[in-house]
This record gives structure tokens, C-alpha cells and sequence, in this order.
């Protein structure tokens, strides 16, 4: 999934940036949820931008841990 469409996915439901929401709100399956934030952590250049909480709610592995709520800082946009 492209960094852009997860971005819009994110302000879909969170409505602006820096705000956490749950990972199951984005509208992903659990493979396509786990698969595109490992593959975003990864990278230092974008995972910086990428807080992830371990609350309650749908747990999914990313990175090898346990996340269920994630927020995207503002100063993602810069590499949009």
C-alpha cells in the first residue's frame, strides 16, 4: 500500500494528525495492516513519524510486537 493512501486512510478516521486511533479502524485486513506498517517501520525515514501503542483492541504484530493504536505525526507531509 502506498505511504499516501495510508496517510488518507488515517486522516479519514483520526482527522487531522497526531491523534492515536486503532489500527482496526483503518479499514484494513489484519495481512494488510501488519504487512504495510512493517514494512513502513523499517524505515528510518518514515517510521520516525509513526508512534504505536499497545492498548486494548485488536492487537496486530508489527516489527514483532504487539500494536493496537497508532498515531502519525504532522511532519509526515514533509516526504509526501
Amino acid at each position: 500500500m502506498p505511504l499516501a493512501e495510508l496517510i488518507q486512510k488515517y486522516l479519514a478516521v483520526a482527522g487531522g494528525y497526531g491523534k492515536l486511533i486503532a489500527i482496526s479502524s483503518l479499514g484494513l485486513s489484519r495481512t494488510e495492516a501488519e504487512k504495510a506498517f512493517d514494512i513502513l517501520d523499517e524505515d528510518y525515514h518514515i517510521s520516525r513519524f509513526f508512534q504505536f501503542r499497545n492498548e486494548n483492541g485488536d492487537a496486530y504484530e508489527i516489527s514483532g510486537f504487539p500494536q493496537t493504536h497508532v498515531s502519525i505525526d504532522p511532519g509526515i507531509q514533509s516526504i509526501l
